[in-house]
């Protein structure tokens, strides 16, 4: 089996804008109903609605980035009130985000893979976040959850056993997750560790 080298970045933590006004359904409300200013049934240039976009692809600032970003975890809070209960997100400063996804750049790892799948069992430890990561047969998929999830797919791994243990913390567990990754040995650099 062939043997790839891959870089990674540990994903930031985005979690919805400070404009992102969400309702419990998940969808955008405001004039002109479930899709938002000037959404379907809006009243803003007919269906779609909005401001027309420019042609000449000024207003497009922000550059394509390299670099997969995923969210990790997103807070939920909850407030009940007469009516039941009202959820709330917080919501990251998006200077905050940059400067996350900055720092993330600035830590790539070099990742060891076979395949789909990863070369050995590894064990990665992070403040008290422990992840163990098995190898898995082809079609098996990723057995992981949470912030695991996200590193492995942002990876490319799509066979992969993981367990979590000790603590819940997403920022933990992603940093054991990495921490694992980064702990990966092919063949051949053992056999020349080794020689």
């Amino acid at each position: 089996m062939s043997e790839v080298t891959k870089n990674v970045a540990a994903p930031a933590a985005p979690a919805a804008g400070p404009g992102d006004r969400r309702g419990p359904g998940g969808d955008r409300r405001g004039p002109g109903g479930p899709g938002g200013p000037g959404g379907p049934g809006g009243r803003r240039n007919g269906p779609g609605g909005g401001r027309p976009q420019r042609r000449d692809g000024r207003g497009n600032d922000a550059p394509a980035s390299e670099y997969n970003d995923k969210v990790v975890h997103i807070n939920r809070c909850s407030k009940v009130v007469k009516g039941g209960r009202r959820f709330n997100f917080a919501a990251l400063v998006p200077d905050a985000i940059r400067k996350g996804t900055d720092r993330a750049h600035r830590a790539l790892v070099r990742v060891n893979l076979r395949g789909n799948t990863i070369p050995h069992e590894v064990i990665g430890h992070a403040d008290g976040g422990v992840v163990m990561l098995r190898p898995a047969a082809p079609g098996t998929g990723l057995i992981a959850g949470g912030g695991v999830r996200a590193v492995l797919e942002v990876v490319g791994l799509k066979d992969v056993l993981s367990k979590s243990m000790g603590s819940n913390n997403p920022q933990a567990i992603v940093k054991a997750t990495m921490d694992g990754l980064s702990k990966l040995r092919t063949l051949e650099q053992i056999k020349n560790l080794r020689a």
